[in-house]
């Protein structure tokens, strides 16, 4: 997980590929939850609100 700061220095293009890594995983532990595997809810959290940074951040430099 990154801080917002640190996520302003990066480039566009890191960011996207941020994001989709972080679309990734939340779908592998979306399917982790619907088998029973997954033992830390607290991921969900975490990624979702990683998300919104990486987002918010690549609105702000649009």
């Amino acid at each position: 997980m990154m801080k917002a700061s640190e996520l302003r220095e990066s480039s566009v293009a890191e960011l996207n590929e941020e994001l989709v890594k972080l679309r990734k995983e939340q779908f592998n532990l979306r399917m982790q939850d619907a088998t029973g595997q997954l033992t830390n809810q607290d991921q969900f959290r975490k990624v979702r609100r990683s998300i919104a940074r990486v987002k918010t951040v690549l609105n702000e430099k649009r």
